[in-house]
C-alpha cells in the first residue's frame, strides 16, 4: 500500500476566527473550500483545506447552519488538549518572532530532550500547533 499523505480534519467553533488565525496569523493559504453559505452565524463556508508548504489542514465547523450555540462550550475545547499538530519548519526562532510580530503569544522557543527545537501555541479551538526542526 502507498502512501501520499495525511491531513488532519479539526472541528472549529468559529470558521471565520480559525480562518484567520491559520491564514492570517500562521500563514497558510486556502487551497479548496466548500461553497460559501449564508448562515444565521455569517456568511462563510463550512469546509476548507488549509496548505503551508507540504503541511496541509482540514477545518470543519462543529454545528451546522443555524445550530451553532451561542456561547462555545469551554469543556469541548479544553478536550482537544490532548490533540497536538507538529508543523516542520526551518528555523522555530523566527517562526517565533514572526508570530509575535503579528500579535500572537507563542511559548518561547526551547531544545526538548529528544532533540527537536520547538514552540507552541494554542488556536482558537483549544489546539495545540507546535513547530519544529531539529536542534544542531
Amino acid at each position: 500500500m502507498n502512501h501520499s499523505g495525511l491531513v488532519p480534519l479539526i472541528q472549529v467553533f468559529d470558521m471565520p476566527r480559525a480562518l484567520g488565525f491559520y491564514r492570517d496569523g500562521l500563514g497558510f493559504e486556502v487551497e479548496m473550500a466548500s461553497p460559501e453559505v449564508e448562515t444565521p452565524e455569517g456568511r462563510f463556508s463550512h469546509w476548507m483545506m488549509l496548505k503551508s508548504g507540504h503541511a496541509r489542514l482540514m477545518l470543519n465547523t462543529a454545528y451546522d447552519s443555524g445550530e451553532r450555540p451561542p456561547e462555545e462550550d469551554r469543556a469541548r475545547a479544553a478536550a482537544h488538549g490532548d490533540t497536538i499538530l507538529y508543523i516542520g519548519c526551518d528555523n522555530v526562532d523566527a517562526v517565533h518572532s514572526e508570530l509575535k510580530a503579528k500579535g500572537l503569544s507563542p511559548e518561547e522557543p526551547h531544545d526538548a530532550p529528544y532533540g527537536m527545537r520547538q514552540m507552541s501555541l494554542i488556536d482558537p479551538d483549544g489546539y495545540r500547533i507546535v513547530f519544529q526542526h531539529w536542534a544542531h
